[in-house]
């Protein structure tokens, strides 16, 4: 038989490093166009994108770190309690086992004896993955989820920057924009093939909201109208 292929197990890292590079584009993008639109000098645009980079992926990494991290005690807070519960009250465990089987279309005693069996294999691993939703595929990885997010973030920052250190100062807006779209388009096909879901609707969301982003700093750098530099 030919293995079935899943996603579910490139959920953690996968969904870490769009949110990463996709935050990377917009944000530098935003932050460049933003300025570009109040000043008629390279030099700040470029200063203003490689400083949004550098602290964009910085503070993506910490916060996804501490947000993951946040997630895996709050498993491991329940795993611990579980583990207490199978020690005091292992009949009890036995029945509320047995009828989450039961509630999920198995009759009683078919539901008692899957219980039975699963708890003599491994209690704990039972109770964590059918009663907590805890299992290895989608445990928390605070680590992997830190590094994933502050070098994709750090990657997709990059493009807008390099766009900014070549492009017409007086084309900056438009050519960001273009750009900006471009990347944003290219990394939903990447996102959506890589996770298995709809082109379409992934390219048509990431060029809305990032339409609609810079969009916004554009017209706060216009309404300013404060030349930098």
């Amino acid at each position: 038989m030919t293995p079935e292929k899943h996603y579910v197990n490139r959920s953690g890292w996968l969904r870490a490093s769009i949110l990463g590079a996709n935050d990377g584009i917009l944000s530098t993008a935003s932050i460049i166009i933003g300025v570009a639109a109040a000043s008629t000098i390279r030099e700040p645009i470029v200063l203003a994108g490689v400083a949004g980079l550098v602290a964009g992926a910085l503070s993506m990494a910490a916060g996804e770190y501490v947000s993951v991290s946040s997630q895996a005690d709050l498993e491991a807070s329940d795993l611990q309690r579980e583990k207490i519960e199978l020690e005091e009250t292992p009949n009890d465990e036995l029945v509320e086992l047995a009828k989450i089987y039961e509630n999920r279309g198995l009759k009683k005693d078919l539901a008692l004896q899957v219980a039975k069996e699963l708890t003599a294999h491994n209690a704990l691993e039972a109770h964590a993955r059918d009663e907590l939703g805890i299992n290895e595929i989608t445990q928390a990885k605070p680590l992997q989820a830190a590094l994933a997010s502050g070098a994709a973030f750090l990657f997709g920052g990059l493009l807008p920057v390099i766009v900014a250190l070549f492009a017409s100062v007086t084309l900056m807006i438009y050519l960001q924009y273009v750009f900006a779209l471009l990347f944003l388009i290219i990394l939903g096909i990447v996102a959506a093939k890589t996770g298995g879901s709809n082109i379409i609707k992934a390219i048509i969301r990431i060029t809305l909201w990032g339409t609609l982003a810079m969009g916004i700093t554009a017209l706060i750098g216009s309404y300013f109208g404060v030349s930098v530099g």
